[in-house]
């Protein structure tokens, strides 16, 4: 893979979403596929924006990644009080410093592009 931080971050955490929702027990499988779709999709917006058309589409694609990130976010917590199984301790970890990654990388071209 790439040197690519906000790369290798995101598509590590999806394979640890994958992960994770293999263990969810059978009747919260449905919320569990939510989480792979969201937590994947992270990944594969972050990628998408490495062949942005301009500096405004490449945010714009980052922003649709801090969405799903959001979004992530709400599946986790629903899961974990619905289900109340499996540490999300790691999960949850790197969740927020992939959105960190994002909100760093989304203000730094806002401020450049304003210049």
């Amino acid at each position: 893979m790439e040197n690519n931080i906000i790369l290798n971050k995101s598509y590590a955490f999806a394979c640890e979403v994958i992960l994770y929702a293999r263990e969810v027990p059978p009747d919260s499988k449905a919320l569990a596929f939510q989480l792979i779709r969201s937590g994947s999709s992270i990944g594969a917006s972050v990628t998408e924006a490495q062949s942005a058309e301009s500096k405004s589409d490449f945010v714009h694609k980052l922003k649709i990644a801090d969405k799903e990130a959001r979004e992530t976010l709400y599946w986790l917590n629903l899961l974990q009080n619905v289900d109340r199984g499996g540490d999300q301790g790691k999960l949850r970890s790197d969740l927020e410093e992939v959105q960190c990654l994002l909100s760093s990388i989304i203000s730094t071209c806002k401020k450049s592009m304003a210049k």
